[in-house]
Formats: C-alpha cells, structure tokens, sequence
C-alpha cells in the first residue's frame, strides 16, 4: 500500500456540528515522500514546514499501529468551521482521544488550547467529548500533563 487513508471522525450523529466528509491522504510511509523528493536531513532542517508534515504523517503511521493493538481506528476531524483535530483514535468501547501533533515545542500551547476548545464546542453542541486530549511533540523532553488537562508527549515516549 502506497497512500494511506483517514476517514473523517464525527462525534455524534445527530450533533448540530457538520463534519468535513474527506478522507485525509498520505502515504503510508513517509520516506517514501523523502525519497521521491531527494530530501536530506540537510533539506528537511531547512524546510521545517515539509519536516512538519513528514513528522505529522510519521505520528500517524505509528498511531495506526498503536490503536490497532487496542483495536482502536484512527480518523482525522475537520468540520466547516475549519477547526480540526490531526489525529483521533476511536477505541472499542466508543471512547475517542485527540491527538495534535507538533514538530517543535514552541507550538505545544496553541495546540492544547485549540484541543481545549473544540472539546468544550463539542459538548455545548450535544456531542461526546474526546476523554484523552494529546499533543504529540517531537522535540518535547518529557511527558507531563498541563494544568488544563492535556497530555504532552514527545514521540520518543510512543517507543514501547
């Protein structure tokens, strides 16, 4: 399998919030993208938006693997008010967890916040808020969890 897939998530079926119904393409291996680009570890610190997007892909692709384990599915959110969600995990039992996934720290806040507010959105729309908000940095240096509730993770943690 060349390109991979996200199905939109919705939270709720009879929520008043109107989800995007695109599926979310990219490939399924990132260095794949890499390779067919000729870039170089030289290129990709250089170009930190492209890093950004192979580093998104990369998260999701082990996110994937991840979720499979809990027999979870992965989606992406995006509605018309074009708030969006990177990556989000269905797990069995209809419980579902946030994931935004940022390359450098300096992005983490904004991210939480934006979690934060479309969970609160969510639920004053009537739909089921996400349990676990999560943002998944690259840079990080540890785990810890923010005084507003959301998780931040550097990949390295993901590792086991």
């Amino acid at each position: 399998m060349f390109l991979d897939n996200d199905e939109p998530f919705s939270t709720n079926i009879r929520s008043s919030v109107r989800v995007k119904q695109a599926k979310k393409r990219h490939f399924a291996d990132p260095s794949t993208a890499c390779a067919l680009l000729n870039l170089t570890v030289d290129k990709l610190i250089a170009d930190l938006n492209t890093f950004g997007f192979l580093f998104e892909a990369m998260v999701e692709r082990d996110l994937k693997v991840y979720a499979s384990y809990f027999e979870g599915k992965c989606y992406h959110y995006q509605d018309y008010l074009d708030r969006e969600i990177d990556s989000v995990i269905k797990l069995a039992d209809d419980e579902w967890c946030a994931f935004e996934i940022k390359l450098g720290v300096n992005a983490v806040d904004d991210a939480a916040n934006k979690l934060v507010n479309l969970k609160n959105s969510i639920k004053k729309a009537g739909g089921k808020a996400p349990s676990v908000l999560c943002v998944i940095c690259g840079m990080a240096e540890a785990a810890y969890k923010r005084p507003d509730g959301v998780y931040v993770v550097p990949i390295t943690a993901l590792k086991n």
